[in-house]
């Protein structure tokens, strides 16, 4: 086609209204100041300082790194909106993509973002976007200058690296007075969650040395969410998909019977439990999406224990449309299929750790497992019964003094009919960490006394003592007391 038959006229977008549109992408400040250390990663740091002081509507916050740093054209450059073409080729190790995340993710805080950067042995560079400047001037124009007290100094200490400072964070503390007591604490309760985001974000960095990033001068440590460390979490077999370009690997995370209080507060993360089940989809080791069923299933209380990791390579960020904010990932048709199939075995084998609070025992083959309540339906609805032919209560009846078969059955229609389903649920759901396991505490006299009258019962009725512990092990509820069991 030959354009220059057409007649042409520049349409230049009007730079304050474009900024404040930018303004409105939608970043957290959890995910504006993680896109600034992305920048930071590019750019070869090994550590990367965040600073901030309190100081009402006037409080600064600055993220500095000690990569290799700019010169004056390539800070230009950097602080340039669109300064990459997202369709561009870049090295496997870059996380950004659109050229935008520097700027976009500042604007969305403050009005004044200052860059200053040194290459070893160079003299520094700053430049300043001041979003008033260009409402008043109308001009994309940087400024060549450092708002007062903003943080600046830490740069000076490095032989080489990036200061990236926020002034006039307008979204964030304005109209705060820094003698008021509850905006400081509002305030810093935002900073914690910052520093809880950037240490489920940047784990994979941190874990093998490659990332320290520093909050108020103390080392932030990796959160990771798989708890891979623990004995009782259980990997499973990776599965590579795209000819091995995207690979998943689950974990079932261990049941709340089998840690510490400390461990399971630190485990439900930065969302708690039932919100970080799921997909954690990771570009280039950086987690971009964390806890999402992708649309695929439901996020329910029976499947907390799930969590899968899925790395993809940022040659694929197109098909996956990673957005702006690095905060949304929507997987490809072709893969979708296979990431729900993947997920739904996860999905099975944490639902049995759940339910048997961590414990899921090998059944003797040919030996029928005894369940202790039968599920019942009554015209349309769903109870739970005692199961009648139960050996814990046959036992009960036969030692019953009195018109035994009546008064045993009078007292599990009392048990059945008053059972809180519903209660119980919402407390597990609630506070699960509040409630209590059978026989804890030290009181498991009733069960070893149980254990071994039945024991004696099975024997004189012909079995051998290694038949006994096969029925008892596969008999509710001692089948969780296998220990007891071998003592007989």
């Amino acid at each position: 086609m030959d354009y220059s038959l057409y007649e042409t006229r520049p349409a230049v977008p009007e730079a304050s209204s474009m900024i404040e549109t930018f303004r409105a992408i939608g970043y957290t400040i959890e995910a504006a100041v993680a896109d600034i250390i992305d920048n930071s990663v590019s750019g070869a740091a090994g550590n990367v300082w965040i600073d901030f002081e309190w100081k009402g509507n006037g409080t600064w916050l600055s993220i500095t790194d000690d990569g290799t740093g700019m010169n004056n054209e390539e800070l230009i450059q950097a602080m340039r909106p669109g300064s990459k073409n997202p369709l561009a080729e870049r090295s496997e190790k870059d996380l950004g993509r659109f050229g935008l995340g520097l700027k976009t993710a500042s604007f969305s805080q403050c009005r004044k973002l200052t860059a200053i950067s040194k290459r070893k042995n160079e003299q520094k560079v700053l430049w300043t976007w001041d979003l008033d400047f260009v409402k008043e001037t109308g001009r994309w124009d940087l400024l060549k200058y450092i708002p007062e007290n903003s943080g600046s100094g830490r740069i000076n200490m490095l032989d080489s690296g990036t200061s990236i400072l926020w002034n006039d964070i307008d979204r964030l503390v304005q109209n705060f007075r820094k003698d008021d007591q509850g905006a400081l604490e509002k305030f810093m309760h935002i900073m914690n969650q910052v520093k809880r985001h950037l240490a489920m974000v940047f784990h994979r960095f941190m874990e093998s040395g490659k990332l320290n990033i520093y909050f108020q001068d103390r080392m932030v440590e990796p959160w990771n969410p798989f708890l891979s460390t623990h004995d009782f979490t259980q990997p499973q077999p990776k599965e590579h998909l795209l000819n091995g370009k995207v690979f998943l690997k689950g974990y079932i995370l261990p049941h709340k019977s089998k840690l510490s209080n400390e461990e399971f507060r630190t485990a439900e993360g930065p969302r708690g439990w039932n919100e970080q089940q799921g997909f954690y989809i990771y570009r280039n080791q950086r987690l971009l999406l964390a806890g999402d069923w992708l649309g695929m299933y439901r996020k329910e209380e029976h499947y907390k224990l799930a969590r899968i990791m899925v790395d993809i390579p940022n040659s694929l960020d197109a098909q996956w449309q990673i957005d702006i904010k690095k905060s949304v990932a929507r997987p490809p048709l072709l893969l979708r299929d296979q990431l729900k199939a993947y997920a739904g075995q996860i999905r099975n084998i944490a639902v049995e750790v759940y339910r048997h609070r961590g414990k899921i025992l090998s059944r003797t083959p040919g030996q029928p497992f005894i369940p202790l309540w039968l599920e019942h339906k009554r015209g349309d609805k769903w109870h739970f019964k005692v199961n009648r032919s139960h050996p814990l209560i046959e036992k009960a009846i036969r030692e019953a003094t009195e018109n035994p078969a009546r008064a045993v059955d009078i007292l599990l229609k009392f048990v059945e009919e008053t059972v809180p389903v519903k209660s119980i649920y919402i407390k597990e759901a609630e506070q699960p960490e509040l409630q209590g396991q059978s026989f804890d505490g030290g009181i498991a006299d009733p069960v070893r006394e149980t254990l071994e009258l039945i024991f004696r019962h099975i024997v004189q009725n012909g079995a051998t003592g290694e038949e006994a512990k096969k029925i008892l092990v596969n008999t509710e509820p001692f089948n969780h007391y296998p220990q007891l069991i071998d003592l007989l």
